[in-house]
């Protein structure tokens, strides 16, 4: 188990970080994204790593008693797909993911290749539900 998050918040910006995407419609869909989660979430948006999106985060403690901050939630333009990071996972969301249209995911990352695919207010309410969440489970920070 590491002793550091490969991943943290940083003052890059986040208007630069998507002027550089090349691709027409993935930028288009990484703004949506960036306004859709600004709405959910009420937060202002930050740069976590080279490539993520962050609205909010949260201070967890694991098992070995170590404290970390990560992001509450949050999105990348990845170049197979958007990816939006819904933190406590989706072991809960099978009523929702069922409804959204087409999407794969991980254990905390939900992969859309197409905006105009899916259904935005069940990926609100994705959003919403995990952002709130952590709000519940966690120590969260603005």
């Amino acid at each position: 188990m590491r002793d550091e998050l490969k991943t943290k918040q940083n003052k890059q910006s986040v208007t630069t970080f998507l002027n550089r995407i090349s691709d027409k419609k993935r930028k288009k869909d990484a703004k949506r994204a960036l306004n859709l989660l600004k709405e959910v979430t009420g937060e202002k948006p930050t740069m976590w790593g080279s490539s993520i999106i962050g609205f909010g985060s949260y201070t967890y403690t694991n098992s070995r008693g170590k404290s970390f901050t990560y992001l509450a939630t949050g999105f990348s333009p990845r170049k197979q797909a958007l990816t939006f990071y819904i933190m406590p996972g989706y072991d809960d969301f099978s009523d929702l993911l069922e409804k959204l249209g087409p999407y794969t995911h991980g254990k905390c990352c939900l992969y859309i290749r197409d905006l105009d695919a899916i259904d935005e207010n069940v990926l609100r309410n994705i959003i919403k539900r995990g952002f709130d969440i952590v709000q519940t489970r966690y120590k969260t920070e603005a």
